[in-house]
């Protein structure tokens, strides 16, 4: 490896005027590796994990933005995936190709919670959005391996009192997941009634136990259909995630 002085005194010089060929004839350097030195400046996003993760830097008390941060970790809880075994974290959230808003609002929250940047991958029927970012497992603890129905999801502290703060935003993330806005249709004496509702399934009885806490929060009614499935069909109960939630689009 070159000294330190020497990759200084490259750059000086390309920054002075110099073309890189000329800076490298003059150092007797291989003209890639001086190329290397002049134009690989470092970039704000490559390190912006580090730089906004709040759980590792002691000047930033609180996440970047709450509200994002409880949608994106219901989103997680659906329909996310956290690889840590590659050299590089990497968040994964799946959605559907029937849904470009909810595509939009899930890049639209990695970026606002931590990501310096995200793709999206196209697989048949949906799309991954995600985000290489060293940080994420400190703002996403629930990782783990296995699926999520075959592990405790329990949230961290600091966690529960964002959810607690924005319970709004963390069951909109779990109904744009795992859940739906439908019209049920019913025949009473012989006349049909359509009325809407919300419905959330997960197999996960931890994360269907958050659900109902958010609901709770919220002051919405809520029944269990099945051991899996939660249905919110009062009609102030379905005003109110109309508020917070809305149909997916």
């Amino acid at each position: 490896m070159h000294p330190r002085e020497i990759r200084a005194r490259a750059r000086e010089q390309h920054l002075a005027g110099r073309t890189v060929a000329e800076v490298a004839r003059g150092l007797n350097l291989p003209y890639p590796t001086v190329w290397h030195w002049c134009n690989d400046r470092p970039n704000p996003r490559r390190h912006g994990t580090e730089l906004r993760c709040f759980r590792c830097r002691d000047d930033v008390d609180n996440p970047t933005d709450p509200n994002s941060h409880a949608y994106l970790l219901g989103l997680y809880l659906g329909d996310g995936h956290l690889v840590t075994s590659s050299r590089v974290p990497v968040l994964r959230i799946y959605c559907t190709n029937t849904w470009p808003n909810l595509i939009d609002a899930c890049e639209q929250a990695m970026t606002a919670v931590l990501a310096g940047s995200v793709q999206r991958v196209q697989k048949q029927g949906c799309v991954g959005v995600q985000s290489y970012g060293t940080h994420w497992p400190c703002l996403l603890p629930q990782h783990g391996p296995g699926r999520k129905h075959e592990r405790p999801i329990v949230l961290a502290g600091w966690q529960r009192e964002i959810v607690a703060a924005h319970p709004g935003d963390f069951a909109r993330g779990l109904f744009h997941s795992d859940g739906c806005r439908v019209a049920n249709r019913v025949t009473v004496r012989g006349r049909q009634y359509v009325y809407p509702r919300y419905l959330f399934t997960n197999e996960s009885a931890d994360i269907i136990g958050l659900c109902q806490w958010a609901l709770d929060l919220l002051g919405v009614a809520w029944r269990m259909k099945r051991r899996n499935s939660l249905s919110v069909a009062r009609r102030d109960a379905v005003a109110t995630l109309d508020r917070h939630v809305g149909p997916k689009s």
